[in-house]
């Protein structure tokens, strides 16, 4: 079928939009009110489309923007030479692999869901098959207001997770998430209070939920020192403290002083980070992202890059609507060494999705890897034309969770780390 001519792309249509985020707090600052990200349309000759989702804002439209002039009549199954002329175009302006990785990867969920569509299959049969039929998810846990504050003559905007700002807090909304998803392990994003006050939230989901893996993520808002501190005490607690502190070197300092795993989706981002963090022993655990590594193939292989050496494999998520959610799933469901649940912010901004509903549901903490071709999700054109509507009227065109701090606080000032 490759190089027929219904197989060639006819045009790509990017479109952004803006969906609601809760007032998740984090080592930055605070969420704001709305969340952006792109939706691809990948249209083939023959009419077929393959979908894609991305982060949103200014830069990365353009990107994306720039790729759909570059794959117009292409074949959609030549994906390598498809992801070679984008990461080309990008380069003399965009030097880093890391930020090429995000276009590109955008570009090979839609190629492969379209692929799945043309034959019949899904997305991770094309991937070597799946070697489990649900992919077990973590429950996302944020300290967080009761809404979104009065503001600029916009009125207040709560949510019906309510208010987190203490271990009580927490733990009921830990509660919440398994109640409403089933999820049998939990993350906590850290980095917003002293680190005592931390220790004390995971102590007491560790008394709410034994024997339930749990997790923390600060986000780098700590010294190597104060890094090393929290993770003897909570030693035995976590199953692996995420990011704790900034850079390869910082991770491994921490390492050399506690048993606890350290797991990172920020010092080790791109392919030239493996060595060196390796060299360290630096990290335990590498939380893979399909977004940034450069698509569903590519992490496929880092998956392989981790079990020779001896790396725990978990999944990185951010503020993600249906079309992401699917292809995790799919591409954790042909990973036969991811040994952790993954990350997900879906429960989150689920209520906006862009998919129709019934071919992804989080249950029992996993989502079934769907059986349809492609990505077995079908896109609501209703709520991709409401979404980009909003993105158009808000006038939000990226994101600073510091910025939007400032407003509601005017005296808030980043410093990472803080402690």
């Amino acid at each position: 079928m490759s190089g027929t001519a219904g197989t060639r792309i006819r045009e790509l249509i990017v479109t952004p939009i803006a969906f609601r985020d809760p007032p998740l707090l984090n080592s930055n600052g605070v969420h704001e009110p709305l969340a952006l990200r792109s939706v691809l349309q990948l249209v083939l000759e023959d009419g077929t489309v393959g979908l894609g989702e991305s982060t949103g804002g200014t830069v990365r439209l353009e990107r994306l923007e720039a790729a759909a002039k570059v794959v117009v009549g292409m074949d959609v199954f030549d994906t390598t030479a498809l992801v070679a002329a984008i990461d080309a175009a990008l380069r003399p302006t965009v030097p880093s692999s890391h930020e090429r990785g995000w276009t590109s990867s955008a570009v090979e969920v839609a190629c492969l869901d379209a692929q799945g569509k043309l034959l019949g299959r899904p997305v991770s049969d094309l991937l070597g098959g799946k070697v489990r039929d649900a992919v077990p998810f973590a429950a996302y846990l944020f300290y967080k207001w009761a809404e979104h504050p009065a503001l600029d003559g916009r009125p207040a905007v709560g949510d019906d997770w309510g208010e987190a700002l203490d271990p009580a807090g927490i733990v009921e909304q830990a509660r919440l998430m398994q109640q409403r998803y089933g999820f049998r392990s939990f993350k906590l994003k850290g980095g917003v209070f002293p680190p005592d006050e931390e220790i004390a939230a995971i102590r007491a989901l560790a008394e709410a939920f034994p024997g339930q893996p749990l997790r923390l993520d600060p986000n780098t808002a700590w010294t190597p020192e104060t890094s090393a501190y929290v993770a003897r005490q909570l030693d035995g607690v976590l199953e692996y403290l995420e990011d704790p502190t900034a850079t390869i070197p910082g991770m491994a300092r921490v390492a050399k002083e506690s048993s606890l795993p350290l797991a990172t989706n920020m010092c080790v981002v791109a392919w030239e980070h493996l060595r060196p963090a390796i060299e360290q022993r630096a990290i335990q655990v590498l939380l893979t992202d399909h977004h940034y590594w450069g698509g569903l193939r590519r992490t496929r292989e880092l998956a392989v890059v981790c079990e020779v050496f001896g790396l725990g494999l978990s999944m990185h998520s951010n503020s993600h609507l249906g079309i992401s959610l699917a292809a995790m799933t799919h591409v954790a469901a042909a990973i036969p060494n991811l040994d952790h649940s993954c990350d997900t912010h879906y429960p989150w901004n689920s209520a906006d999705d862009i998919v129709l509903p019934g071919a992804l549901e989080l249950r029992d903490g996993a989502v079934e890897v769907p059986t349809g071709p492609g990505l077995g999700v079908e896109l609501d054109h209703d709520a991709l034309d409401r979404l980009h509507r909003l993105y158009l009227d808000s006038g939000v065109r990226g994101r600073d969770d510091t910025a939007y701090m400032r407003r509601v606080r005017p005296g808030y000032e980043l410093r990472l780390p803080r402690w």
